[in-house]
């Protein structure tokens, strides 16, 4: 059996009556034709069932298709679902995406970002938080981030000062005698103080009597296990027998206390209750199902990659009219009520 022949440009242009540079364009500048001259190269790539030569294809015009992407660490439950989503969507822009973890490392972030600009990305999303947005804009290539610092590039975050509203809410309704916010140390510039800021303003509006208390988690769950049983330790001894309302600044802390209150008491405790923050996974799956605020992560997620493809078909034009300044999409995050809050459902 004979070989199947590989379609070339060739084929096409003697197929089409167009030239082999026109055949080109279609595929490096197609808004340079018209619908019409487009609408007939569509048709016979799919009678001479073309089938395009990638390799060929990035070395004719630099363009890979591929996508870089640097997340923080995949411990916390928001960026692996977070990953998971962006890879989905794959299915409905074509884009490949290459991945690194930076370990809350600058330099080792750097050597990444390095090592993606010679694979000749086309784009950036960043969830890591280690390097300022004013270096990251300096790249020249399209970038979006997302929950970090983006003065400087665009962002899609979650509208994080509501959400740190609702979970206060939420506590406050179950009159709870003292609001907690437990969430690492936080920057003004970092989205996600707008949870702290949200949880302070509700607890300050309806005279609530609350506290911040900031810890180093650490990235092991061995870690973050010894600083919440301390914690733990501090509030039963300062608050016995009056009911805590807690807010973890996200799931996965959030299940780490309820695991540890659950080994202590063999049952979530009267006197706590808990909320998070994310909707990941995690706060479903956990012993007793977690109340969080949600982010919509694949809502988040596809905005993202939508925001940096329209950014990369831009720079593909003749005539490409790059953004004046960044854009800064928010998503409404959205309250789940689980047994944390509610008891047995």
């Amino acid at each position: 059996m004979s070989e199947k022949k590989n379609i070339t440009f060739d084929d096409i242009a003697k197929y089409t009556n167009f030239s082999k540079t026109t055949i080109s364009r279609y595929f490096n500048h197609p808004d340079s034709l018209t619908l019409k001259n487009q609408e007939i190269i569509a048709k016979a790539l799919e009678d001479l069932n073309y089938k395009e030569n990638k390799v060929a294809r990035i070395l004719a015009n630099g363009k890979t298709e591929f996508i870089g992407i640097i997340i923080p660490g995949l411990h916390n439950h928001f960026h692996s679902e977070m990953l998971n989503k962006i890879l989905l969507t794959y299915e409905k822009f074509g884009y490949k995406f290459l991945v690194f973890i930076g370990n809350e490392r600058e330099e080792t972030e750097r050597q990444y970002i390095q090592e993606l600009m010679a694979y000749k990305i086309e784009g950036l999303i960043i969830l890591s938080f280690t390097i300022p947005s004013k270096e990251l804009a300096d790249l020249q290539i399209p970038i979006v981030t997302i929950e970090r610092e983006d003065k400087y590039v665009s962002s899609v975050n979650t509208d994080n000062y509501m959400g740190g509203i609702q979970a206060a809410s939420l506590l406050a309704k179950h009159q709870c005698d003292v609001l907690f916010h437990i969430t690492a140390p936080t920057a003004q510039e970092i989205p996600s103080y707008g949870r702290i800021q949200g949880f302070l303003d509700l607890c300050k509006e309806k005279g609530l009597e609350h506290q911040v208390i900031y810890k180093d988690f650490g990235a092991a769950y061995e870690e973050i296990e010894k600083v919440l049983r301390e914690v733990l330790t501090e509030l039963e001894q300062k608050y016995p027998k009056q009911k805590k309302g807690i807010f973890m600044s996200n799931d996965t802390l959030a299940n780490v206390l309820v695991n540890l209150l659950i080994r202590k008491y063999g049952r979530m405790p009267e006197d706590y209750l808990i909320v998070g923050f994310d909707n990941s996974p995690i706060s479903r799956e956990a012993v007793v199902p977690i109340s969080t605020v949600g982010q919509q992560i694949d809502k988040i997620a596809l905005e993202a990659v939508s925001l940096l493809v329209d950014q990369m078909n831009e720079r593909k034009k003749r005539k490409p009219a790059p953004l004046k300044e960044p854009v800064h999409k928010v998503i409404t995050p959205i309250l789940f009520r689980r047994e944390t809050t509610e008891g047995p459902l």
